[in-house]
């Protein structure tokens, strides 16, 4: 069954460019030309990718990325035109799981889609084999839902942040540096730096932590990287 991907940006050429190109390899496409259209659609519809520009009418990709992420995980690559590092890791704090920065090839937009649907379809494989559900202290991992609990408390994670911590809490104690994490939860494909780990696991920590400047699920080993302390 072909994969579903929606194309979000005000350039109209852009947006039919992508579409041509992804239906070519039998991909289901659907596209939007502004903010509020956007979350409209995934609201109502199913995705297994959401391209999406930053500079939308009525709403920023970035309101649109967060606003998605309060009820939906689905993989969020971001189009830049600025290429400017505070706008792609603005883009990771918001939820996104990747960024492509214009002008771009199209090859490598659809290297970069089947890339994050490879790592999708090999979790969900993966998924099948670990344990459903994981208790540590007072956090929940469900692993087949997706869903972290701590004192009974759903937390909203994003699809990359559930991902680093059900890496860390499977092996526990086991420290991962910053480019180990990179490689193993974005794929060695993936282009970008470890800043991008520091990203996500802060973020985390605001979720997760009662308190994440003095942790007690994810700890930092100064020089080395992050583990998760059993």
């Amino acid at each position: 069954m072909g994969k579903r991907v929606l194309v979000v940006d005000d350039e109209k050429l852009i947006v039919k460019g992508i579409r041509f190109s992804l239906e070519q390899d039998g991909m289901e496409v659907d596209c939007a030309y502004d903010g509020e259209e956007a979350v409209e659609l995934v609201k109502n519809n199913e995705y297994d990718m959401i391209l999406l520009d930053v500079m939308l009418p009525k709403l920023t990709g970035f309101e649109v990325c967060q606003q998605i992420r309060e009820f939906s995980n689905v993989p969020i690559v971001m189009l830049t035109a600025k290429g400017e590092d505070m706008d792609k890791i603005l883009g990771l704090e918001y939820g996104a799981d990747d960024y492509i920065t214009k002008p771009f090839n199209i090859l490598e937009v659809k290297a970069r889609i089947k890339a994050i649907m490879r790592r999708t379809s090999k979790k969900e494989i993966a998924q099948e084999e670990t344990d459903k559900v994981i208790q540590s202290g007072d956090m929940k991992l469900d692993c087949e839902g997706r869903r972290v609990y701590i004192s009974g408390k759903e937390i909203n994670l994003t699809a990359k942040e559930f991902d680093v911590l059900e890496l860390l809490i499977l092996n526990p104690n086991k420290v991962y540096s910053r480019e180990k994490l990179l490689k193993t939860v974005w794929g060695e494909d993936y282009p970008g730096d470890v800043r991008t780990v520091d990203v996500h696991i802060r973020r985390l920590r605001e979720k997760i932590e009662a308190n994440p400047s003095e942790p007690k699920y994810v700890y930092t080993k100064w020089g080395v990287g992050y583990f998760f302390k059993a």
